[in-house]
């Protein structure tokens, strides 16, 4: 007897976003028959070695960096670790500032770096998830070493102007940072350009491949060669000698596929989802929600909203169960039952921040999935109301 697994609809693509099946054909072979080391000097390792280099040309391109400023890693928490704490090595200890809604896999090295003698500097954001430009100026007065500020919040989706910070740090004649963001969410969602933005004062930027159809265990730091890091893993010297280790050459193969695929029609794609958050969002408000970063500059496949006196982990679990999925937060910090420290940042009251709940559409979402997932939220806010009427 053949079972088939109940799927429910996947609106948590800020998560992870399906395997693109073109991306999975074009990573098979190296699954399979071209099983080489790349490190090795025959044609099963050359052949490995010409799929990395093409992989990061594709990679390269697709963000506006050249080739040799590609650092493949197993993903974006090693690539941040990997700028903050590879450049913290190299310097001595001093201040590192990033804003106050970054993600832990910046946060927690961040806070690291104390048990060395560092000061942690966190700047404050908005009650939009903007980075506060009155407190970023006074951090860069505290003339750190480092600044880390994301590309686009992976809870709210708010953008932030890196560019515009980029620059004001590269002009402050008390501050000489190097400037790294956090392009995860973004890249993928937005056109991502690593010359402009190093123009304007960025020295390294995080990608990752599992948030854009590609495989789950690759990516990558895009990073000035200006910039001095000491590596993580230490071995046979691969990536420059800034990542040692047998390269992952499957998934990078995938990653370089995905990365040119997901840039290829991204308009397109941004006006799609866009026009499901509008209608999503047209929905919530009038079912009272509360929309976080509204007003902002935001990532076109992402809505993060609460309904007073509804906790989000029991919505979501609800809305799992009525066919469903979505995201209570982030989901690296979903085992975490505090409120989300993005939307407390915001100003957000802590009571609001506990039923907060994240939807982030892909490509193969549509509208009629939108006006049912509707339909099923306003019945479960409905019951979970009746249910705390009575118990209250």
């Amino acid at each position: 007897m053949t079972f088939t697994m109940f799927a429910p609809v996947y609106f948590d693509h800020n998560a992870t976003t399906p395997l693109d099946p073109r991306v999975l054909e074009g990573m098979l072979p190296y699954l399979r028959e071209q099983h080489g080391n790349a490190s090795s000097r025959h044609e099963y390792g050359r052949a490995a070695r010409r799929a990395i280099d093409e992989a990061r040309q594709r990679v390269a391109f697709a963000v506006g960096a050249h080739p040799t400023e590609v650092v493949f890693t197993s993903g974006g928490s090693e690539a941040n670790n990997l700028f903050i704490k590879g450049a913290a090595a190299c310097l001595a200890p001093g201040t590192v500032a990033i804003s106050a809604i970054e993600h832990p896999c910046v946060r927690e090295p961040a806070k690291q770096l104390q048990r060395s003698g560092w000061k942690l500097r966190e700047i404050a954001v908005d009650e939009n998830c903007r980075v506060a430009g009155a407190d970023f100026q006074a951090a860069l007065a505290e003339k750190p070493a480092l600044i880390s500020v994301m590309l686009a919040n992976n809870e709210t989706g708010a953008v932030q102007d890196v560019a515009a910070l980029a620059a004001l740090a590269a002009q402050a004649k008390s501050s000489r940072a190097w400037f790294h963001t956090d392009a995860v969410q973004a890249f993928g969602k937005r056109r991502v350009d690593f010359r402009a933005l190093s123009a304007a004062g960025v020295h390294a930027l995080t990608l990752s491949a599992h948030k854009l159809g590609g495989p789950k265990g690759a990516g990558a730091l895009v990073v000035d060669k200006r910039v001095e890091l000491q590596p993580l893993i230490a071995g046979g010297g691969h990536e420059r000698g800034l990542r040692s280790g047998t390269e992952n050459v499957a998934s990078i193969v995938g990653f370089g596929l995905a990365a040119e695929l997901a840039t290829a029609q991204l308009d397109a794609r941004a006006r799609q989802l866009e026009a499901l958050r509008a209608e999503l969002e047209a929905g919530l408000a009038a079912q009272g929600a509360t929309i976080f970063g509204q007003v902002a500059e935001r990532l076109p496949n992402t809505s993060y909203f609460a309904y007073p006196g509804i906790d989000g982990e029991t919505l979501v679990g609800k809305l799992d169960r009525a066919g469903f999925a979505v995201a209570a937060g982030a989901a690296c910090s979903s085992a975490n039952p505090e409120p989300s420290q993005v939307l407390l940042a915001m100003g957000v009251q802590a009571s609001l921040a506990r039923g907060a709940v994240r939807t982030s559409f892909g490509i193969d979402n549509n509208a009629v999935q939108v006006r049912d997932f509707l339909a099923a939220l306003n019945t479960t806010i409905l019951q979970l109301k009746g249910l705390t009427a009575l118990t209250s």
